[in-house]
Parts: C-alpha cells; structure tokens; sequence
C-alpha cells in the first residue's frame, strides 16, 4: 500500500499485511515526523466474506486503532525498552545507543505488542512491573514465548527488576530470558550488554555450525 503524507508530500509503501483488517494504525512519516492514519482493509466475519464498511467505521470511531506504525532506518538493530521510570529509561536510552541500538520506548502493553508485531526488534528491555504486570504474569513475555522460535532466537531479551542478581544465568533460563539485570547495577549496562550479547551470538554460531555438520540446518 502506497500512502502519501499531506504534510511534506513523502511517499511510503507500507506492506499490506503490516495493516491489520478492521482497525487502524498511524504511520510516523520518517521525514516530517506527521503522523498519517492508514485504514487497513475490512474485517471479516466468521464465514470469510468481509464485513460490510458500516461496520468497520462504526469500530474504528470507538478508537479501536494500532499502535503508531514507525519507520526506522533500514539495517539499524531496534531496542524495544518497556520501563516505568524516565530516569531509568533516559540510563537505558544512553546505553543502548552505545552499542548502536536505535532506542524505541513503549509506554504500556498494547503499544509495546503492536510494535513487535510491526517490527522485528534485536533488544527488548522489560522491567518487573511494567504497565502493572509482574515478570512471571507479564503479557509481553506471554507474547514474547508464543514467537516462532526463528524470530525468538534472533531477540536478546533483558529482564530488570530490585529481585533479581544482575547476570544470573539460572534464573534468566527459568524466566524464558537472555540476560537478567537488577536497576542498581545500570551504571554497567552497557558492558554488560556488550559481553552478554556477544555469549550468545557466539552459542548460536556454534550451535548453526553444528547443526549444518550433522545436516539438519
């Protein structure tokens, strides 16, 4: 799908699949940061015909809209962070980019699903509590364990909260996570991103290699 922003008259092409049947979503335009309100094709009903256009308007004036659709960079690893604290986000924010990580903040659990499915993130930071869910109850992770595990693997996930000890290999294996950090030790955030990151990418490649040895990759 081809839309045009109004204001700076940019051109994007948006994957139609990336628009949800029957809702909304609002595209950031990368140049003029307008935001442009893209109408995804009607729902269906239960029978497979589409719904007649009544319907889909009357659902979207309730405000049944996506989260903003944003365009990033192509070739720029993402970093979903899913904090509750602006200072710890503005920490988190300065050690990201660091490593290279464009910084992509959420504010609450549909905005921060609907980025994921938008958009393919290398880095996801959530923290114990955030949008009033705790870790072991936390939506996001649900839908964080429910990914193909092709597009899991290729997401190092950071658990952050006062309970846990930073970099405590058992308990981030228990909680489905990459690397558990606790909010005291964020001064060191970003070496250990840096060496934890760099533990896995080289598990995988092991792990690939092994797996093509054998012939079953």
């Amino acid at each position: 799908m081809e839309v045009t922003c109004e204001n700076c008259k940019t051109k994007l092409n948006i994957p139609d699949e990336k628009i949800p049947r029957g809702q909304r979503a609002t595209v950031t335009c990368p140049k003029c940061s307008n935001r442009i309100t893209i109408e995804g094709p009607p729902a269906e009903s239960e029978n497979g015909f589409s719904l007649q256009e009544e319907t889909f308007t009357e659902s979207a004036d309730y405000g049944q809209e996506d989260p903003i659709l944003d365009t990033f960079e192509e070739g720029v690893p993402l970093a979903l962070v899913m904090v509750g604290d602006a200072s710890r986000a503005e920490s988190i924010k300065k050690s990201v980019e660091e490593l290279g990580y464009r910084f992509v903040p959420a504010e609450g659990t549909h905005e921060a699903t609907g980025k994921m499915r938008f958009h393919g993130f290398d880095l996801v930071i959530l923290e114990d509590g955030f949008d009033g869910a705790a870790l072991d109850n936390s939506p996001i992770m649900n839908y964080l364990n429910h990914q193909p595990m092709s597009l899991r693997r290729g997401m190092f996930v950071v658990l952050m909260s006062p309970g846990l000890k930073t970099r405590d290999q058992m308990k981030a294996f228990a909680l489905s996570a990459d690397l558990v950090v606790n909010p005291r030790d964020l001064n060191q955030l970003t070496a250990v991103l840096k060496n934890s990151i760099a533990e896995k990418e080289k598990f995988y490649k092991v792990f690939m290699d092994t797996m093509k040895e054998v012939g079953k990759a």
